[in-house]
């Protein structure tokens, strides 16, 4: 049964249809659709009738929302645009040595929106950093997948900006191999797009291929066949997307923005 839930804007409307997906694959995709009801849109997607944005609202809420719906020029669509503040967000009200706005599936998520052992799920989605987007030199994912209960202290996979010379974007496993590092210019001002793609396993699979919106240039290209996808003792994966930064040199940041779009999970058995 092929399930494909898309929110699309006025603007996309003569966009010929995409390719059908192979039977046994489930799709959930999500665009921003215009200013107004963001969470909830997002929401919908993700975890619906409850909460899938972790955002800092509990002592910055005089900002408003830190994930806005705006119109992006090159792609000609509306996007999501996540919001950072140096000097007055923090992870929740819980954590204070960092900051977070971020999107993600849970165990309130459907069943075809988290990865379990035996599984393969595609993820695509298309980003772009701000120019001279400022990382900290201890973390800044923009992506993470992570595993829950059990051992599920660190993600499998992360991707992160990291401040160096020159800075660096990271494809990390296991929380401590760099299994590939770019340069993080390659990303500023620019829209890429994603597609990563995980057999849940002990000795899963997985690749991750980035590459500009514009011209198909591949920035980014990594996979192994055999590879430690899920730990033996969590349930299963899922993903988060956004800004989770360190504050441990708070002078290093700046106020920053991402901005996302086209958000898709295809899942199958």
């Amino acid at each position: 049964m092929l399930l494909l839930l898309n929110v699309m804007c006025s603007k996309k409307t003569s966009t010929p249809p995409e390719t059908p997906l192979p039977p046994g694959y489930t799709a959930v995709v999500l665009n921003a659709d215009g200013p107004g009801n963001t969470y909830e849109l997002i929401n919908s997607k993700l975890t619906p009738g409850f909460d899938a944005v972790e955002h800092p609202e509990c002592v910055h809420s005089s900002f408003g929302r830190h994930i806005a719906e705006v119109w992006d020029a090159d792609l000609n669509s509306n996007v999501f645009e996540f919001y950072s503040h140096v000097a007055e967000d923090n992870d929740r009200c819980i954590v204070f040595d960092r900051q977070r706005i971020e999107i993600k599936t849970y165990d309130k998520s459907p069943a075809n929106l988290i990865g379990t052992t035996g599984e393969t799920i595609t993820y695509k989605w298309k980003f772009r950093m701000a120019p001279g987007f400022k990382p900290s030199s201890s973390f800044t994912h923009i992506h993470q997948i992570k595993p829950v209960n059990g051992d599920d202290g660190n993600p499998i996979f992360t991707l992160t900006a990291r401040k160096g010379n020159p800075n660096k974007l990271e494809l990390i496993h296991d929380n401590t191999t760099k299994v590939s590092i770019v340069d993080l210019s390659l990303f500023e001002g620019v829209w890429v797009e994603v597609t990563e793609i995980i057999k849940v396993g002990a000795n899963g699979a997985y690749s991750m291929l980035i590459k500009k919106v514009s011209d198909g240039t591949t920035i980014l290209n990594y996979s192994n066949n055999n590879i430690m996808t899920i730990r033996s003792s969590n349930d299963f994966v899922r993903p988060k997307w956004g800004i989770y930064r360190s504050l441990n040199t708070p002078a290093d940041l700046r106020d920053d923005s991402i901005r996302f779009s086209a958000f898709s999970i295809e899942e199958k058995q």
